[in-house]
């Protein structure tokens, strides 16, 4: 059985993402801040930690799939203190560095794969978003990076980069934007927002030996909000 562990995985779309791949008879390891109730193995680890998150890959002796799912959102600008930020880059870019760097020494040549969640804000700006903006653009930029470093090993690294998602994160943005989930569905060219487990199937498809041609991009997840003008 192939081992992969999920990060952020007790809820969002971690949660849909470790769900969807136990239902196709992975071994899942979840790791999450706080342990919770969940059908999947939780282990507790701040991915931000890097000491933590060695502690924890020191444990296997081998990782078939990484999806880095962890990551937190809140609206900052410059005037403001700078704990947010530095939060947000923690959690976001460095839990995603910390998690490639420990999970590539378990990682087969030739099926290994790795999966960030990135977001289209990797893709885009928003003006009160100056530190999801710049760790999700980092994750991108080093998901491109680290699949031409791992290409020679067979190993595919890719980001998806999600709209709208139908999770708690999303709510919270609708709260801070004063809007419901029904007008930010009306901003998306196809009319509605994606649910997690959509983004669900787009991993699994990347973790499949069909996809094993597909490395070092960011495939936005958004319903066409990209194209428009």
């Amino acid at each position: 059985m192939k081992r992969v562990v999920v990060t952020g995985g007790t809820r969002g779309i971690g949660r849909a993402v470790a769900d969807r791949l136990a239902s196709e008879d992975w071994d899942v390891v979840v790791l999450a801040r706080h342990v919770v109730a969940s059908p999947h193995r939780v282990i507790a680890c701040d991915v931000a930690d890097a000491a933590a998150v060695r502690s924890v890959f020191a444990g296997f002796r081998r990782v078939d799939a990484l999806v880095n799912c962890a990551g937190i959102a809140g609206a900052n600008t410059l005037d403001g203190d700078d704990v947010l930020w530095h939060a947000i880059i923690g959690s976001n870019l460095h839990g995603t560095y910390h998690c490639c760097k420990a999970a590539l020494p378990l990682l087969p040549d030739g099926t290994g794969r790795i999966v960030n969640i990135a977001s289209v804000l990797g893709l885009r700006g928003v003006p009160d978003q100056t530190a999801y903006c710049a760790a999700k653009h980092a994750v991108v930029g080093f998901t491109r990076a680290l699949a031409l470093a791992l290409a020679p090993r067979g190993i595919t690294v890719n980001a998806l980069c999600p709209g709208w998602v139908d999770t708690e994160m999303a709510a919270q943005r609708y709260a801070e934007l004063g809007i419901t989930k029904e007008q930010a569905a009306a901003g998306v060219p196809t009319g509605r927002i994606a649910s997690p487990q959509e983004i669900a199937d787009s991993v699994i498809w990347l973790l499949r030996p069909e996809a094993r041609g597909i490395t070092g991009h960011a495939l936005p997840i958004d319903g066409g909000g990209l194209a428009l003008p």
